[in-house]
C-alpha cells in the first residue's frame, strides 16, 4: 500500500492510500479520488494543469524528463520541487510523499 498526503487547492490536507499500478499516473489517480484535475492535455505533459509542489519526498522520485521540465518552465510559479502529476507513476516511489496541488495558471 502506498501512503501519500495531498494538500488540495483549498489548503485541505488528506492522507491517501493507493495500490501500486504501473499503468496509472498520479493525475488520473487523484481525479479518481475526487480531486479537481483539469488536465487539458490529457496527461501528455503539455499544459501544466496538474502542477504540484513536492513538499516532502522529492529525493525518492525519478528525475523529471525533458518534456516535463520544458512544460514546467511555462509556469511562473514553478519551483525546484515542482512536478507534473501526470508524469508521476503510482508506485512505491510515492510512499511518504507530501504534495500540494497548485492553482491553474489561467
Amino acid at each position: 500500500m502506498i501512503e501519500l498526503t495531498v494538500i488540495d487547492r483549498q489548503g485541505q490536507e488528506k492522507a491517501l492510500q493507493l495500490v501500486e499500478a504501473e499503468e496509472a499516473n498520479l493525475m488520473e489517480t487523484l481525479k479518481n479520488h475526487d480531486y479537481e484535475m483539469r488536465a487539458t492535455c490529457g496527461g501528455l505533459a503539455l499544459c501544466a494543469d496538474c502542477h504540484c509542489i513536492i513538499l516532502k519526498g522529492q529525493d525518492q522520485l525519478a528525475e523529471p524528463q525533458d518534456e516535463e521540465l520544458m512544460t514546467l518552465e511555462t509556469r511562473p510559479d514553478a519551483q525546484d520541487n515542482s512536478r507534473l502529476a501526470c508524469q508521476l507513476k503510482v508506485s512505491s516511489d510515492l510512499h511518504g510523499v507530501l504534495l500540494q496541488l497548485t492553482n491553474y495558471a489561467n
